[in-house]
């Protein structure tokens, strides 16, 4: 075509496809304080004790490989998921981040016109892949902050494709047993992808709590992500995966990034998996602080939300002066940065990581000191 084919000033520009300008970016917790030089940064549940030293002595081993393309199959850490959870290595996808399998399960399965299920306060990513696909949203109530399966159920129609579910939830730190998880399973249709994102599962200890991996072998709708950004400690280097039927797999291997997890990040996954010894500790740094903080956090006359995560979801009073945004602001005035979660459609309560013992202590005393201020 010549340039005199058609009016280049008058010529359209490139614009996004329908829906992507509606979309409402992720937007992260604060990292930094102006003014303070070492905040304490309790918003975004990383693992307070840092990594695995076996981890980071296995990211250092990769800086002499720098120059080369990862293996793009993840091979070895495939091989020491399926090792280590006695699992099929063929039923294994390895994304950047767990989010990366959430947005090519999208991809894989809806098409424009398509819906997905969640709940109310469920996880950002799963909304913001589904309508990158032109899907439709549906958001289920969560009476008590908790997944409700019937509430689930309602939404589902012929159009339906996936329900997510985080299990322990975020930001709420609630969970539903492996009955309800079942419950919900045996009532979807069998072409409703049911994916339960396990990112903090190994933080709920509870007998009735089940993480779905035996699920995924008995039913071919089952899909369960993990992450090595909580318990391992790796956020920064983006290593996530999933758990599911081979030939879901196969599909969404089709149109996966070659090399979507890089060398440093495959090597430390491998070394934080099987340092165990690592994971008991954070675990048990868990298990001792999180009971004291909810108790704490009560008696300053609060509401904590029970949790079974590594972070606690807290309510603050409407009154003036008493609020979880002005809280948050007198945090982090301080130096001590939580995670406010308006965007979640929680405009009342505040989430906080679970810290070292002087980090609890700190937000406790720092919120005793703001609720015995003044009101305005």
């Amino acid at each position: 075509m010549s340039d005199t084919d058609f009016d280049r000033a008058a010529a359209p520009r490139p614009t996004p496809k329908r829906g992507i300008l509606e979309i409402a970016a992720y937007v992260p917790g604060l990292s930094k304080v102006e003014g303070i030089e070492h905040p304490l940064k309790l918003s975004a549940n990383e693992n307070i004790l840092g990594s695995s030293e076996k981890a980071r002595e296995a990211f250092a081993g990769a800086f002499d490989r720098l120059q080369m393309y990862p293996d793009g199959q993840s091979n070895e850490l495939r091989d020491a998921i399926a090792a280590h959870f006695g699992v099929e290595r063929e039923r294994l996808i390895v994304g950047c981040g767990s989010d990366e399998i959430f947005h090519l399960l999208c991809q894989t399965y809806l098409e424009p016109g398509d819906n997905i299920v969640q709940g109310e306060f469920g996880f950002g990513a799963y909304a913001i892949s589904a309508r990158a696909c032109q899907a439709e949203v549906r958001f289920a109530p969560e009476p008590n902050y908790r997944i409700d399966v019937d509430e689930l159920l309602k939404l589902v129609d012929a159009r339906t494709r996936i329900v997510f579910i985080a299990n322990p939830g975020n930001p709420t730190g609630t969970w539903i047993s492996g009955e309800e998880v079942r419950r919900l399973q045996s009532a979807l249709p069998p072409s409703v992808i049911l994916c339960l994102d396990g990112a903090y599962c190994e933080f709920c200890k509870d007998p009735r709590f089940e993480d779905g991996m035996s699920m995924v072998r008995e039913f071919d709708n089952v899909v369960v992500t993990r992450t090595f950004s909580k318990l391992h400690g790796l956020a920064a280097l983006r290593v996530g995966w999933a758990y599911m039927p081979a030939e879901m797999a196969g599909a969404m291997d089709r149109i996966r990034l070659p090399f979507n997890v890089n060398i440093p990040a495959q090597l430390a996954a491998v070394a934080a998996l099987a340092d165990l010894e690592f994971q008991q500790r954070s675990l048990d740094l868990v298990e001792q602080w999180r009971p004291w903080l909810i108790q704490q956090l009560g008696g300053l006359g609060l509401e904590p939300v029970p949790s079974s995560a590594n972070f606690v979801l807290v309510g603050f009073p409407k009154t003036p002066g008493r609020t979880a945004r002005e809280a948050d602001a007198f945090l982090t005035a301080r130096g001590l940065i939580v995670r406010y979660v308006g965007a979640y459609g929680l405009p009342d309560h505040l989430r906080i990581t679970i810290g070292r013992e002087a980090d609890n202590r700190a937000v406790v005393e720092a919120l005793g000191e703001f609720m015995k201020g003044p009101a305005a």
